[in-house]
């Protein structure tokens, strides 16, 4: 079973379905299309709102003329040793711009979450029975004190930026 989790915690009825050939949208939900899927629809007309799944060998620069069309971008950890969807997410917030939702699908891991959020990904697919149990006991690993940048914006905004506070 999959629940989506931000940092304000569970979220009921997300509409988001990532399609496959197997599962499709249905009337009440909305679909996040693979990046050529998306690329596709995008030509085809004006239609805004969009989801787009990017996976590890996709180039998330193909988004940057788009990103106005977009709701939500899903990166893809197929893996937990597969870190591509981290860079993903960094190029998504820090180069390309893009405020809307970003998602982790896939091997979201419970240690890996606080690093993620650091990302710039705000919400999560998540599947494991135990990182689920924690995230219900709003017990989320992590560090307190970073000397990398972020592409999340530090809580103090006068602070230097190779040391952020999570």
């Amino acid at each position: 079973m999959t629940k989506i989790w931000k940092e304000t915690g569970f979220v009921n009825d997300d509409p988001w379905i990532v399609e496959t050939e197997e599962a499709k949208a249905g009337s009440n939900e909305r679909a996040i299309l693979g990046i050529e899927d998306f690329l596709a629809r995008v030509a085809e007309g004006d239609e805004t709102g969009l989801g787009v799944l990017i996976r590890p060998a996709d180039d998330v620069r193909r988004l940057a003329d788009h990103l106005d069309r977009i709701a939500l971008v899903a990166v893809a950890f197929p893996a937990f040793n597969d870190g591509r969807a981290f860079s993903h997410a960094s190029l998504l917030r820090s180069r390309l711009g893009f405020k809307g939702e970003v998602r982790a699908v896939g091997d979201v891991l419970l240690d890996q979450i606080p690093l993620m959020l650091r990302c710039g990904i705000d919400s999560f697919a998540v599947t494991n029975a135990t990182a689920l149990k924690r995230l219900a006991e709003n017990r989320l690993p992590g560090i307190a004190n970073h000397y990398q940048p972020a592409a999340k914006p530090a809580a103090d905004p006068k602070s230097y930026s190779w040391r952020r506070v999570s």
